[in-house]
């Protein structure tokens, strides 16, 4: 699952690791994407030092073998952690899904952790580009998710999801424990304090805050990036 920052990308990760068929990782590529660029990310430090840094000892474990008894590997991944470094050959490998959300209440929130965000750091520009590489080599349009479809009617949504990808549904989806997970990143405890109280998804609310005029000009790039994703995007009806 292809995600950029502050999209529900956690609670989706703990919708699949209810799954009694499912492991999961959170962003294995994290501590790469740190060490190589030197940004000053909340516990970054502590990330580089406790997680795998080499991409291509992540990506083998990414694409390899999976636990007895298992079936199911979903990865959340952050797409803008995937550097023009990082060879994508193994992306052929993957089912590859796309998790997107409204740009302008996307940046309203990544504003909190991030004050001058490039576009760069939504994720977007990357998500569009795997999307069209996947699109081109499959001949098979990828799965969409929009965090707001997700958050309005959560079942009929990842029902037409997991069709499509060809796994059966299951209502363990829709309810998790609350609480942290073994899975989760060292970072959890700077970025995860809302889903921690979680149980299920949130209803959606429109967040609407403004884009500060700095912004503006990410905004709008961001909007054009989001509308060619969002034109194929899965919906409950």
């Amino acid at each position: 699952m292809w995600s950029g920052p502050r999209n529900i990308s956690t609670a989706m990760m703990r919708c699949w690791g209810n799954r009694p068929d499912t492991i999961v990782c959170d962003e294995p590529l994290y501590a790469h994407y740190l060490q190589a660029t030197g940004l000053d990310h909340p516990g970054a430090k502590e990330t580089i030092a406790s997680h795998e840094s080499d991409w291509r000892k992540v990506v083998a474990w990414l694409t390899g073998p999976l636990p007895d008894g298992k079936s199911v590997f979903y990865q959340k991944h952050m797409a803008h952690h995937l550097l023009p470094n990082i060879e994508l050959d193994w992306l052929q490998t993957l089912t590859n899904c796309f998790l997107i959300r409204e740009p302008r209440e996307m940046i309203t929130s990544l504003i909190e952790f991030i004050p001058q965000p490039r576009v760069v750091d939504t994720g977007l520009p990357q998500q569009v580009k795997i999307f069209e590489m996947v699109r081109e080599r499959t001949g098979v349009t990828p799965v969409v998710l929009d965090s707001r479809d997700v958050l309005e009617n959560p079942r009929a949504v990842l029902q037409r999801a997991c069709q499509q990808i060809g796994i059966e549904f299951s209502d363990t989806m829709l309810h998790w424990p609350p609480g942290f997970r073994d899975t989760d990143g060292v970072w959890a405890k700077y970025w995860y304090a809302k889903v921690e109280h979680t149980t299920t998804f949130a209803s959606y609310r429109a967040k609407l805050d403004a884009v500060p005029e700095s912004l503006h000009d990410v905004l709008t790039e961001c909007n054009g990036l989001y509308d060619q994703l969002h034109a194929y995007r899965i919906t409950a009806g």
